[in-house]
């Protein structure tokens, strides 16, 4: 079963150590890098949620979501809507379902509103991650057509 848990002092190092495959790495950052941006987006008047994927008692990924993105130059639909900015599931527990059962898992977070109320959730990812495309348009998400530091934007109406 998938779960999204808090980062803890605890579970802390085994998120840092999960990756993706090296042919992966161009299309998502760090976690380590990804919780340190939380830390940046708070400060600066955004509402980061940085998780830990669990399948059962293991870590197996990470996602980082945000509301209220500040400081930032950002698409046009960032404003007052919520982002997936990062989504990994670690190279050892690809490919079982995680990445799209984790999916479900996050979109029922967001539509709780926790930071605000909102309309769309947004992701923006890189046009040649075929595999992420195909993801996020088995959930309903569509292209806007928007190309934002040269990665396209998907939306998905709340």
């Amino acid at each position: 079963m998938i779960t999204l848990r808090k980062i803890t002092l605890e579970n802390r190092r085994a998120i840092f150590n999960l990756e993706v495959s090296e042919d992966q790495r161009r299309f998502v950052a760090s976690n380590l890098s990804s919780v340190a941006s939380c830390y940046i987006l708070a400060t600066n008047g955004g509402h980061p949620f940085p998780f830990a994927i669990y399948a059962d008692e293991q870590p197996v990924g990470f996602v980082m979501l945000a509301y209220g993105i500040t400081g930032y130059e950002e698409p046009s639909i960032a404003d007052d809507n919520y982002c997936i900015m990062r989504l990994m599931i670690d190279k050892q527990y690809q490919n079982r379902g995680y990445g799209r059962e984790a999916m479900k898992k996050i979109l029922e977070f967001i539509r709780t509103f926790p930071a605000g109320p909102a309309h769309y959730c947004w992701i923006p990812y890189k046009p040649d991650n075929v595999a992420a495309k195909k993801l996020y348009e088995n959930f309903g998400f569509r292209d806007n057509g928007e190309i934002f530091n040269n990665e396209s934007i998907t939306v998905l109406r709340l």
